[in-house]
Order: C-alpha cells, then sequence, then structure tokens
C-alpha cells in the first residue's frame, strides 16, 4: 500500500477528510458509532501540530453549539455525534439552518441499524430534509474521505450546515483511501451581517425566505452530483434505487453488473431528474436502503400513477435490522450462498459489568434496600450501568435516554411512588441530568439520586468526565441541602454502611443524593 494510500475506518476517513479540509476545530460526545471521529483527531500529529481544538463537550447540543461558533469566525468547523445524539442538538441544528453559516460546518452523524449500541434505529436523514440542508451519504472508505472535504465546499458556497450520514458498518469497517494534500485553515473572518445569527422573529423571517430561495440551488446541486447516477440495465422489468452503504450489497448480488435500470443516490435531497428518467424506462422498483425506508416513503407520494414501489415497507426486504447481500439477495429472489454455517461452540451470553466494576458494589447496596419498597422503584440513565437491568442484579425499571433517570424518577413521584430512586452515570448527569435535579430541587421533589462516578465515560471508551470529583461543589450550586449529599465509596467492606446511608436518604422528604465514588476499574487498574 503506498504512503498515500491508509487503510481506515469509515470514522477516521471522516476524521482525515475534514482535518485535509482545513478545519480549526472538532466538537462533539461519545457515543457508538461516532466516537472515534473525534478520537482520531485528537491523536493526529498535525492536529497538535495546528492546535485544533479536539476536546470533547459536555454534550451534544453544546457541541453544535460551539461548532457554530466557530463557523460564525470563519474557520471551518467538524461536529461528531450519533444518531440519538442529534436529537439532543436538533434545536441548535435546525435553527443553523436559518441563521446560515459563515465558515464552513458539518455535521458527522452515525446511525445504527440494527441498534448494536442504542435505544432506537433513527434515521438521520429525516433531520436533514427537515432542516432543508444537504446530506452525503457515502458507501465506502473513499467516499466518507472525499464526501467529508466536498461539505465543507459546499457548506461554504450556500452558507448552510451539511450533514454527513454514516452508519455502524461503515464507520466500524475499514478500507483503503487515497488522501490528498490538506488545505490551510479559514482566516479569522465575522459575519459581514450583524443581525444574520440574530434569530428575533423580523430577521428569522429573512432569513427564513433566504433558506427557502436556496432550494432549487441546493437541489440542482445533487442532480449534477457525482455522487448520484443513473445506471442502465437490459432488464426492463425491474428498476432499482439503492442508497449508499446498500450499493455494495448490490454489487454482490451482481458482481458482473446489476441488469436492472438502477438509480444509486449518495447525495440528498434525492435527484428528482435521474428518478424521472427511471420512471420512463420501468414501472416496478425495488427501493434499497440502510436505516428507515426514508426515501421509499417520498417516492410513494411523488411518482406517477402506475408505478409500482416495494421495499421495506411492504416486507420485500426487512423492515427492521441493518441490510447484508444475502437480505439484499432475498429481495430479487436469489440465494448468494455464504457457506457451511458455522458451528456454535459457545454459549450466547448477555453483556455483564466488567470484573471489579463500582458498580456491581451499588447495585448491591440499591437492591439491599429497595427490596423492602416492593413499590418503589429505580429509574436508570444510558451506561454501561444499565446492565444493572440484567441478572443477577435486577436493579433497575428504566432505560430511555439521556439523563431521564432523573426527570422520571420526579415525575413518578409527583405520581405518587415512594421511593423514587434514579441512578445516573458522571458524564450522563452533566449531559443532561442537571436540568432535571434543578426541577426536582426548585419544588423539593422526594427522590433520591444516586451519581455513579467512576472517573470516566466508561461505555464509549473512557473519555474524559467533566464533572468527575467535583459533585459536591456542582450539587451545592443546584440548591441541594449540605447534609443531604452524601458521598460513598462502593466497595465490599463498606456495604452495611452503604445500605444505612441510603435508608436515611430515601426516607428525607425532599431530594438528597449520594455519589458513589470509585474509578472505573479501567481507568485505574488494580488501584480501583
Amino acid at each position: 500500500m503506498s504512503e498515500t494510500v491508509k487503510l481506515w475506518l469509515g470514522d477516521e476517513a471522516v476524521a482525515h477528510g475534514a482535518m485535509d479540509a482545513g478545519i480549526s476545530g472538532v466538537y462533539g460526545y461519545p457515543g457508538t458509532p461516532s466516537t472515534e471521529i473525534l478520537e482520531c483527531v485528537q491523536r493526529h500529529p498535525r492536529a497538535v501540530e495546528r492546535n485544533i481544538h479536539r476536546q470533547w463537550s459536555a454534550n451534544e447540543k453544546t457541541a453544535y453549539e460551539e461548532a457554530l461558533g466557530m463557523s460564525y469566525a470563519g474557520c471551518r468547523a467538524l461536529v461528531t455525534m450519533k444518531h440519538v445524539g442529534l436529537n439532543v442538538a436538533a434545536d441548535a441544528f435546525i435553527n443553523s439552518a436559518v441563521t446560515g453559516v459563515n465558515g464552513g460546518l458539518v455535521v458527522a452523524v452515525a446511525d445504527d441499524p440494527s441498534m448494536h449500541s442504542s435505544q432506537n434505529e433513527q434515521d438521520s436523514r429525516f433531520y436533514a430534509r427537515f432542516a432543508m440542508v444537504p446530506l452525503l451519504e457515502p458507501s465506502n472508505q473513499q467516499e466518507a474521505y472525499d464526501m467529508t472535504r466536498r461539505a465543507f465546499d459546499c457548506s461554504e458556497e450556500f452558507g448552510l450546515p451539511v450533514v454527513v450520514r454514516l452508519v455502524t458498518r461503515l464507520a466500524h469497517s475499514r478500507s483503503g483511501v487515497h488522501a490528498v494534500p490538506p488545505r490551510e485553515e479559514n482566516p479569522l473572518r465575522l459575519p459581514e451581517d450583524r443581525r444574520q445569527f440574530v434569530l428575533l422573529p423580523a430577521n428569522a423571517r429573512r432569513n427564513y425566505e433566504q433558506l427557502l430561495a436556496k432550494q432549487p440551488r441546493v437541489q440542482a446541486l445533487s442532480e449534477t452530483s457525482p455522487y448520484n447516477a443513473f445506471e442502465d440495465g437490459s432488464d426492463g422489468t425491474m428498476g432499482v434505487v439503492v442508497c449508499g452503504l446498500a450499493y455494495n450489497y448490490l454489487r454482490e448480488c451482481f458482481p458482473h453488473g446489476c441488469p436492472y435500470p438502477t438509480v444509486a443516490i449518495r447525495q440528498y435531497p434525492a435527484p428528482a431528474e435521474l428518478l424521472r428518467r427511471l420512471a420512463g424506462r420501468v414501472r416496478r422498483w425495488l427501493v434499497i436502503e440502510e436505516g428507515a425506508p426514508f426515501l421509499e416513503e417520498q417516492l410513494r407520494g411523488m411518482l406517477p400513477s402506475g408505478v409500482e414501489i416495494t421495499g421495506r415497507m411492504d416486507g420485500r426486504l426487512p423492515r427492521t435490522g441493518e441490510l447484508s447481500p444475502d437480505t439484499v439477495a432475498a429481495a430479487f429472489g436469489l440465494t448468494l450462498g455464504s457457506g457451511a454455517a458455522v458451528a456454535q461452540v459457545v454459549a450466547a451470553r448477555p453483556p455483564v459489568l466488567c470484573a471489579g466494576c463500582p458498580h456491581a458494589d451499588s447495585y448491591r447496596f440499591i437492591t439491599e434496600v429497595m427490596k423492602d419498597h416492593p413499590h418503589g422503584r429505580v429509574f436508570s440513565d444510558i451506561g454501561c450501568y444499565t446492565l444493572g437491568a440484567l441478572p443477577p442484579f435486577d436493579a433497575i425499571d428504566s432505560c430511555v435516554d439521556m439523563g431521564a433517570a432523573i426527570t422520571m424518577a420526579k415525575g413518578a413521584a409527583d405520581a405518587g411512588v415512594r421511593p423514587a430512586l434514579a441512578v445516573i452515570g458522571d458524564s450522563t448527569f452533566t449531559h443532561s441530568g442537571m436540568t432535571g435535579l434543578l426541577d426536582a430541587v426548585y419544588e423539593g421533589t422526594p427522590i433520591t439520586v444516586v451519581i455513579l462516578d467512576n472517573g470516566t465515560t466508561g461505555m464509549t471508551g473512557g473519555q474524559v468526565s467533566m464533572g468527575s470529583g467535583r459533585f459536591k461543589e456542582i450539587l451545592r450550586g443546584l440548591g441541594v441541602a449540605e447534609e443531604h449529599i452524601r458521598v460513598v465509596k462502593p466497595v465490599r467492606h463498606e456495604h452495611e454502611r452503604n445500605v444505612a446511608i441510603l435508608r436515611e436518604e430515601i426516607a428525607h422528604k425532599g431530594v438528597s443524593v449520594l455519589v458513589a465514588l470509585r474509578p472505573c476499574i479501567h481507568v485505574t487498574g488494580k488501584e480501583a
């Protein structure tokens, strides 16, 4: 492999594409399968030499707004997150399409079909369509690199944020990528219009009209994009529309070329002219796309009568989970024959907390106390401690979204549940738990919160946890009474003391917080 061709993950290809596009900063919050994007920049010598900003943010919303601030200053910025993180950043993301951008702003969002490490399978293409901004969907690592670089140019050309959408299989697989020399960073250049980013109604109405006026040009860009193509075929009994990564599965089904006329789409909005051309050739279409039936749903409502659409909505392809060469082959009535089944030599086992994990000792004292309260409930959150839902603990009753432990405990307490206990990690607390606790403090809600402070963002690889070791000060600032902030050490020989403290605090008629302070075993090794 030559010096200019590198074996990169899809995530790494995005990171290098952004650095080679001249970014001055990358912002994000860790979340599989997007985490390696920012981590790649963090350890890259050129990023260190250039002093590219590359620290994690408290959550996806703050990351997006910080990137928007860098764009405001005329510099290029990348912001990274997983699909559910875009929910957290949605307010800033949608409004940034109305303000527009100054320096190039690219959102690298990684979706997780099959929910390998996520609560849902949502498709980020819906967000780009809602915001009316361009979206690029690479089918391989080379395109991930090229599209990221192109996205920054597109962002500055249109004055809009641009989305690059990855999926798990692309983000976490490797392929050779040919890189090009990097460009220089943008100089500082403040907006000429001092009112551009002031979304008072009068300005917002003007900006929104400008956003609408850009749409024909955005559509025209897709129509001429090299990432969208019509590929003719000899068999006119069927047409194929294939998006992003799924193009590889189509090629695997037909290694000598697809016999059906095909529109391949990797840039959005969808190219209407290419689709009309396909409609002129065939009247029966198969839509192959990774994620939701995003394009299939649109096509069902916009194509002329007589065009039959099939795909994920009618069961021709599976409605849930990742696609594969086999599922795509089955949609064509083919069998790829992937070889003999591999013998199962190890029994399937669910994930468990690591040996020596401090959360295990936390759940031991929590479950001992809660067994005396059959009508009480434990509301948990997103993190490796969510494994407390499984045996041998069976300790938690909810896991919905980042920060929901505290707010759900408050709502349950408002409804009369006693005791209502919230279990939340240190990084999740600073991500989105503090505002819910503020609600509870303001109302004096009788809930007890257990913050599992293991000193790191453990589930995504050990990134920095901003509040670790400082929670007493943070909790005092939020208004929790000093006498009801209790620091405990979750170890076996402290078990009885921890049980007694938790019993005392759930008896309190207001807000109380236990900070279970003990480092993650993977951060400190034997010292934990």
